[in-house]
């Protein structure tokens, strides 16, 4: 203001910012712990979801009996196993391929404007029928076409029309191959539509099953998917063989089952290094990670240790721990695999490898089992990151609180510093008017 003795501002300023510095830096301090603590629990629930994928396809028995199919001829047909395939050799012959039944009506000249007919046609695919209503406003190709396609009813038989140079006709497409999922079409009505009958219909593609030979004995398949004739293997056909035998090869896929164990050991070794990250701490920089001294984290980690290292009972042999079979920790807790010990047990005994790691005792059943425990809703992860949230809020009610307090502190100081400055003011108003009036007085003797 005019006159101002004090700068009522910046003195206001300055000293607000002295006295709420000390309060931010504690609410600073208490975001940051929580807000770090918030990301190290994200990571470690992330390291420990990584590591129960990597024990997914481990954690039963028939894990360890993977089946790899090879057929002879890829254009003939392709295969699949599961492990409960039988290893082995076989000859196959593919005589037919399933086909879907395919139906074309007379040639309309008219073309698809061409009037059918009034009346029902029932239509039906593998013996389910479905009813089309024909009337003045679908009777037509393109009508009835339209009806089939868009029947709520339709238990799966597409329509079209072709037009040829003899007119237009309606094509009927079953969704389904096999000889059972044949099309029937019955009329009742006008005689004209009984030229959309089945007896009047012409087959393009009859319904017929697939016929495969295997070792001289027939199968038939309504698909070409054929599932149910070798036990766990599963043969997508592509092609008549043309009397021709194709092998088909079943045997152990070792490769996937050293890929998925292989990827179990990384899993563990990435987690062991992402806890040690956040539990550690540098003398020389004295930077600590963020659950530094967590027993939390540490009951984790000693859980952790303790379930792969232990012995997986009814094995009934000389391999019961993962270090039996070749996985071994290292001294600075990573794990290492011995491919040529792990190998080398499996060829011996691969139904206590197996129970090693997937029966109801073993290692990455249990640990998966666990990790579940550790991730649910609940668990104490889950507890810890809820109560770290609710720190995260509070601090904002903190620091609203603060910013209330500061402002009504301001408000007193503005009113008191003002107080004074006017006061200030009006004493040096008097001083100099003083001061003027004392040298005006006689005698007073002026430089």
């Amino acid at each position: 203001m005019a006159g101002s003795v004090i700068d009522v501002q910046s003195l206001v300023s300055q000293l607000i910012t002295a006295e709420r510095r000390p309060l931010d830096a504690q609410i600073t301090r208490k975001e940051s712990k929580a807000t770090v603590q918030i990301s190290a629990l994200a990571n470690l629930k992330s390291g420990l979801a990584a590591f129960q994928k990597a024990l997914t396809p481990l954690k039963t028995q028939a894990a360890f009996s993977p089946k790899e199919a090879h057929s002879g001829n890829d254009d003939i047909f392709t295969a699949s196993a599961t492990s409960s395939a039988a290893t082995g050799t076989y000859d196959i012959e593919v005589v037919l391929l399933a086909k879907a039944n395919q139906l074309a009506s007379p040639a309309f000249a008219t073309g698809d404007t061409a009037a059918v007919g009034i009346g029902t046609l029932t239509i039906s695919q593998g013996g389910v029928p479905f009813n089309i209503v024909v009337d003045a406003t679908n009777n037509t190709l393109a009508g009835i076409r339209d009806s089939i396609n868009d029947s709520a009813d339709n238990t799966g038989v597409q329509a079209t029309i072709i037009r040829e140079t003899g007119g237009s006709r309606l094509v009927l497409t079953s969704s389904k191959t096999g000889a059972a999922n044949a099309i029937q079409v019955s009329t009742v009505g006008d005689v004209s539509l009984d030229q959309l009958a089945t007896a009047n219909l012409a087959i393009l593609q009859p319904a017929q099953d697939a016929h495969i030979r295997i070792a001289t004995f027939d199968h038939f398949s309504t698909t070409n998917s054929v599932e149910d004739a070798i036990d766990g293997v599963t043969l997508d056909l592509a092609a008549i063989s043309e009397t021709k035998k194709v092998s088909l090869t079943v045997t152990r896929d070792s490769t996937t089952l050293m890929e998925n164990v292989n990827a179990f050991v990384k899993a563990y070794n990435q987690l062991a290094t992402q806890t040690g990250q956040l539990r550690s701490y540098s003398p020389d920089s004295q930077a600590a990670g963020p659950l530094l001294g967590d027993a939390m984290l540490r009951g984790i980690e000693e859980q952790l240790r303790v379930d792969l290292g232990g012995q997986v009972s009814g094995t009934g042999g000389v391999y019961d721990s993962l270090a039996s079979v070749g996985i071994t920790k290292l001294a600075n807790g990573q794990l290492q695999l011995d491919s040529t010990k792990f190998q080398k047990a499996l060829d011996a005994d691969s139904n206590a490898v197996a129970q090693i790691f997937g029966s109801d005792t073993g290692i990455a059943k249990k640990i998966f089992d666990r990790i579940d425990g550790m991730l649910e809703t609940g668990a104490p992860l889950d507890v810890r990151n809820a109560s770290l949230q609710k720190q995260i809020k509070n601090v904002a009610n903190e620091k609203a609180k603060i910013d209330g307090r500061m402002l009504a502190i301001q408000q007193r100081y503005i009113r008191q510093f003002t107080a004074l400055d006017t006061l200030l003011s009006s004493l040096q108003t008097q001083s100099e008017a003083l001061t003027q009036q004392l040298g005006n007085l006689p005698g007073v003797i002026r430089n």
